[in-house]
């Protein structure tokens, strides 16, 4: 594999980033731009494969999931949005009560499930005590679930209206049963930008911040970049970087989740969505540059199952999971998958006919299981098996 991808070295930079890579070398902010915006794509995705293989070889993880939204009212206003609808617009809109969520987690029993993803919009009666009784609740019902919930955006405020601290806030809920942080509300770090698409939520400081103080507990999260509207490669690099700085200092990030704007029925309608290959090309860079974060995943309904399953060759390793048709924020978002739902078979059959092995995980990253056999597939698309190898 090396021959092929020294006959894709075109230049000295190409040359020169080739070789960091080779030997495990972190590459700058400088040649991350020179890969977004100069390098062949290729080379680029060459390269994010390769280190992709070394670190997992075919893996391809997925788990079993459910995502619970409390309501898509909100108090805030960003402009990406597609999803939330203000508080003179909750017509529109849905509110759930405690009971009415653990109702469509009961629906999920004979699925099961590992995880339960709960994220939504900022409201009052969203409070931290909801969330807390909400967690424990849960888990006296189902105590191996585990729960991934809440973005630094709504624990800064619920938080913040407790009169709280962040520490205190992340120990009542952590005792309450929240075992992970999803990595929503990144949005874009450079404060420019973000002051034209989210001006009125929690700032980059306070995510961090957050993210560091449940890291320093001992927990584990995720985090995620919006891009595609009006940031620029630099600033994509420059939120890399401070996620970067961070993971050296906790270690506590597992996977990197990079979300792709999009632009119906919103404040930014007007700004055209990226195309296909530069979709490809953001999770290749993000691969090459991300080098202290283990995974890598495309969000398949943002993507799309097809696309999603191109996303294999380019440097992710994550498809995330069922999902069941439970998540709006992308499909009320013009997103391919207007009813987002996998059954395990059907996401096996998607990883296995891109030549991957597909290996079912826990919200931690623990194998489960590994399928190694081939699921029957239809004439049309038939599987390909790849060997699980080292280079």
């Amino acid at each position: 594999m090396h021959d092929a991808i020294d006959q894709l070295v075109r230049t000295d930079q190409d040359a020169a980033i080739w070789q960091k890579v080779k030997e495990g070398r972190r590459i700058g902010d400088d040649e991350a731009l020179y890969l977004y915006d100069q390098a062949d794509l290729g080379f680029t995705a060459a390269l994010a494969n390769w280190l992709r293989e070394q670190k997992h070889q075919h893996r391809t993880y997925f788990n079993r999931n459910i995502h619970i939204e409390p309501t898509n009212v909100c108090i805030y206003t960003c402009k990406f949005c597609s999803y939330s609808r203000l508080i003179k617009q909750r017509s529109e809109g849905w509110e759930y009560t405690k009971e009415q969520m653990l109702e469509i987690l009961s629906g999920q029993k004979q699925k099961e499930i590992t995880e339960v993803h709960i994220v939504g919009g900022v409201l009052p009666q969203y409070d931290l005590s909801f969330y807390a009784d909400l967690f424990r609740e849960i888990k006296s019902l189902y105590p191996a679930l585990h729960i991934k919930s809440l973005t630094p955006v709504e624990m800064h405020y619920i938080f913040k209206k407790a009169k709280k601290s962040v520490e205190e806030g992340l120990m009542i809920l952590k005792e309450a049963g929240l075992d992970s942080l999803p990595g929503g509300g990144a949005e874009i770090f450079d404060e420019e930008i973000r002051q034209q698409i989210c001006a009125d939520k929690c700032g980059t400081e306070d995510w961090l911040k957050i993210h560091k103080a449940w890291h320093q507990l001992g927990g584990r999260s995720n985090a995620t970049i919006l891009y595609g509207h009006i940031e620029s490669y630099a600033h994509r690099v420059d939120h890399m970087r401070r996620l970067r700085d961070l993971q050296d200092q906790t270690g506590g990030f597992q996977t990197f989740i990079p979300l792709k704007f999009r632009n119906k029925d919103n404040e930014m309608s007007h700004i055209p969505e990226v195309t296909t290959l530069e979709d490809m090309k953001n999770y290749a860079v993000s691969r090459l540059y991300l080098d202290n974060f283990d995974h890598i995943k495309s969000y398949w309904p943002m993507l799309g199952r097809e696309m999603a399953q191109l996303s294999l060759s380019f440097g992710v390793d994550d498809l995330d999971g069922t999902i069941d048709d439970t998540t709006k924020i992308y499909s009320m978002a013009g997103s391919e998958e207007q009813n987002p739902a996998m059954t395990t078979e059907e996401l096996v059959l998607l990883i296995q006919r891109a030549g991957r092995l597909p290996v079912e995980r826990d919200t931690l990253y623990r194998i489960l299981k590994e399928y190694t056999e081939p699921l029957v597939a239809g004439p049309s698309r038939p599987y390909y098996a790849l060997p699980v190898v080292n280079h």
